[in-house]
């Protein structure tokens, strides 16, 4: 007889708390279409439930909360031509943007903690919430453009609001964000030492996440990102692709070139694309537009070249030579820019930003 395999999120009510664990540790947590409608299910049914005083996301495993969405199956998808926002990745960007909504406007307490990697989807499933928890262990970031694809998720709301231009550095190099980089980019709110998770998560029984926050939270650790303020708000802001790499390539701190460096390895039109998106989520009116237009951006990325190429060398072939097209960004017009946030018609995501009571 077969053994029945554990769910891949565990989802209980007890103790005054709603419990939802991803449980899917030899993949890091990633985050499929099935979990997500789970989580969904399960936020929505507590909205109401008085027997539900606290949200806490937590993840199964040591290595993270969660890595991110399942690329690999992303990548069979854009392999085959499956590549409308009716397809099965099409569906599952739908379902998990709408999670992230709800949690963006969560009316109860949602304690997420984000101990070890919280990549990309991870992020949207913890960035969005009320009280957000990172450790020594906790490694943030909106690796996309890497793989030939554009921070979604909500991630450009995150990013185009950090102090200065920190988002922009994280989107276009990739980098990780450790707990101090995180709280200062206001990806997080609170640091816990990860020996004091289980008493913190004990405490959450009777206290309210305020309270019980409170009595583990110690100082973060410095920021890297934010020492480096300077030469990062000085190099980003501006608004090509092209003139922030010849800034970082002209700064006389190393680390600005090594920046450069990074960014030149991405997907040249994967760049671009998030550069729009990171400054247009600058002056949107809510999670929800923002949420709207990187659903445009995401179909429009399932049938680009640069996602099958980017998953496959990342991912599936490890070879980590991925052959951009375009090559270069001087190579990436505006057309092709333009056509990744074409309006889907009936098929828009078409998020709402609730009204606000006058």
């Amino acid at each position: 007889m077969v053994e029945p395999s554990e769910p891949e999120v565990l989802i209980e009510r007890r103790d005054g708390l709603g419990l939802i664990t991803l449980n899917r540790p030899k993949a890091i947590n990633a985050l499929n279409h099935s979990m997500a409608l789970a989580i969904t299910e399960a936020l929505r049914a507590w909205v109401d439930d008085h027997a539900v005083r606290t949200v806490v996301v937590t993840g199964a495993g040591e290595r993270g909360l969660c890595a991110g969405g399942d690329i690999v199956a992303i990548h069979g998808d854009a392999k085959s031509g499956a590549t409308t926002a009716d397809s099965a990745t099409g569906r599952f960007w739908r379902d998990e943007y709408v999670l992230n909504a709800l949690i963006g406007r969560y009316p109860k307490p949602y304690v997420v903690v984000m101990d070890g990697i919280v990549m990309g989807g991870g992020v949207g499933l913890s960035g969005h919430g009320s009280h957000r928890i990172v450790t020594e262990r906790s490694k943030i970031g909106m690796p996309e453009v890497g793989i030939g694809f554009v921070p979604d998720v909500g991630g450009t709301y995150l990013l185009a609001r950090t102090p200065g231009e920190i988002g922009t550095h994280v989107a276009l190099t990739t980098a990780r964000m450790n707990a101090g980089d995180a709280i200062a980019a206001g990806f997080a709110d609170y640091f816990v030492a990860s020996e004091h998770l289980p008493a913190l998560l004990e405490t959450l029984r009777t206290e309210s996440a305020d309270i019980a926050i409170a009595k583990f939270a110690t100082d973060a650790p410095g920021s890297p990102l934010a020492a480096r303020s300077d030469w990062i708000d000085a190099c980003y802001r501006t608004d090509t692709v092209e003139e922030i790499v010849a800034r970082l390539q002209a700064h006389e701190a190393p680390e600005a070139q090594a920046a450069a460096a990074e960014i030149l390895s991405k997907s040249p039109v994967a760049l671009k694309v998030a550069l729009r998106s990171l400054r247009a989520a600058r002056t949107a009116s809510s999670l929800e537009a923002v949420l709207n237009e990187e659903y445009r951006v995401s179909i429009a990325s399932l049938s680009s070249h640069d996602l099958v190429e980017g998953i496959r060398a990342q991912v599936i072939d490890k070879d980590r030579n991925p052959r951009w097209s375009p090559p270069t960004v001087a190579e990436v017009t505006d057309a092709q820019v333009d056509a990744y946030f074409a309006e889907l018609g009936e098929l828009e995501l078409g998020l709402v930003a609730p009204e606000v009571a006058q």
